[in-house]
């Protein structure tokens, strides 16, 4: 089997043109927008030409389907709402590239996935949590994005493409290359690094309610400020996890929605999400009663209403060992001594997919370690030296 480097980096150039914006190589492709639904078209062509079958599925994951029993590569094709070119792209063309060698050269038959929404517009790795039966489609659908639009509407707007959710018996295991999204190996100079396990996480809604009122005539000391309560719960979090945590726990509130947001209203209101990470599923558990409490304890000091939204999130994985070993001589047959194994502190659909069949992963390295940003980028020797590993994986699986 032989890969084609060219054809490789045309198609992922290719793929960038969809929702191209920004400065650089960004993109703006977020699940079911024109610009995704179109970029899984083009993808279901090229997934054809390849001699693949594409499917999608009632969720508009897309699979380009080999003949009989198959090892199934891929990644996702939706981006952040501004992203970069290669989060979860390099991950379903480095697999198309692979699958379309393998029918070159008569075998092994590997078949292609893009899973939908794994940025979590609707949830977290909505589409291979679907699939993979880690949420009911009837849980996924009533999950609303950030303007009120259920999953359900949204998932709509493809439902002339679908067909039936597939049997995952058909896939003997599955490998998702993907970019490091992190400053490690762009530090060292490794080119390559094999992941040993994905963290777990946890994500949820939490809301305040105070009282909105006029923010010239209402004194402090009488305000229920919902934006103060967010950031005295900001303060006294990160205080409480200090003896809980460890060097690779990580915890974030990246996005706050105040109501009525003027800027001559007290807030009455405030929704923010709560998400942290770790690789051990008793941490994450000690650190959901410290939200909750923390949360319950701040609603009482400052007269706040207080709601949770559902709890999301998904267990740490330990990657299967034999994918590994395969990706790993890949890695040495392609970088000898110039490789790494990791543990990856970012979710993939990996991990909803490791409850069907065994998985493992790959990683590229990150100028600069920065993703989910327009200036993610890879130098595209490094992405082509990703290919070749997985290349060399495969052809060791047989």
């Amino acid at each position: 089997m032989k890969v084609n480097g060219e054809r490789f980096l045309a198609d992922l150039h290719r793929l960038r043109e969809f929702g191209a914006a920004g400065v650089g190589k960004g993109v703006v492709r977020p699940a079911y927008s024109e610009a995704d639904i179109a970029a899984r078209d083009w993808l279901a062509e090229r997934m054809r030409e390849a001699g693949l079958r594409p499917h999608f599925d009632p969720v508009g994951n897309l699979f380009g389907l080999a003949d009989g029993p198959s090892l199934l590569m891929g990644s996702h094709s939706d981006s952040q709402p501004e992203g970069g070119w290669l989060d979860g792209a390099l991950g379903v063309i480095a697999a198309l590239e692979v699958a379309r060698a393998a029918q070159e050269a008569g075998g092994p038959a590997i078949s292609v996935v893009s899973f939908q929404d794994e940025e979590g517009r609707f949830g977290v790795t909505t589409g291979s949590a679907v699939w993979s039966g880690t949420t009911p489609l009837e849980t996924a659908d009533s999950l609303t994005d950030r303007d009120g639009i259920s999953f359900a509407e949204a998932r709509a707007a493809m439902a002339g493409r679908a067909g039936d959710f597939l049997d995952p018996a058909q896939f003997t295991g599955f490998i998702e290359m993907h970019i490091e999204q992190g400053p490690v190996m762009d530090t060292s100079g490794e080119k390559a690094g094999v992941v040993s396990d994905i963290v777990g996480i946890r994500d949820m809604r939490i809301t305040f309610t105070g009282q909105q009122n006029h923010a010239g005539t209402t004194p402090m000391d009488l305000r229920r400020d919902a934006f103060q309560a967010v950031s005295r719960y900001n303060t006294l979090i990160n205080e409480r996890f200090r003896n809980v945590v460890t060097p690779r726990t990580v915890w974030t509130i990246g996005h706050v929605a105040l109501h009525p947001n003027a800027s001559s209203i007290v807030p009455g209101r405030a929704t923010f999400s709560m998400q942290w990470r770790d690789g051990d599923s008793d941490r994450l558990g000690r650190m959901e009663q410290i939200v909750r409490d923390t949360a319950e304890e701040v609603a009482k000091e400052m007269g706040m209403e207080l709601a949770f939204g559902p709890m999301l999130g998904l267990e740490p994985v330990a990657m299967d060992a034999r994918l590994r070993a395969a990706l790993e001589a890949g890695a040495e047959a392609v970088a000898p001594g110039n490789w790494r194994l990791m543990p990856s502190g970012a979710l993939h659909d990996a991990t909803n997919v490791s409850r069907l069949m065994p998985v493992a992963m790959l990683f590229t390295p990150s100028i600069g370690g920065i993703s989910h940003a327009f200036e993610e980028d890879t130098d595209e020797a490094d992405l082509v030296a990703g290919l070749q590993v997985l290349a060399e994986a495969v052809d060791r699986l047989g």
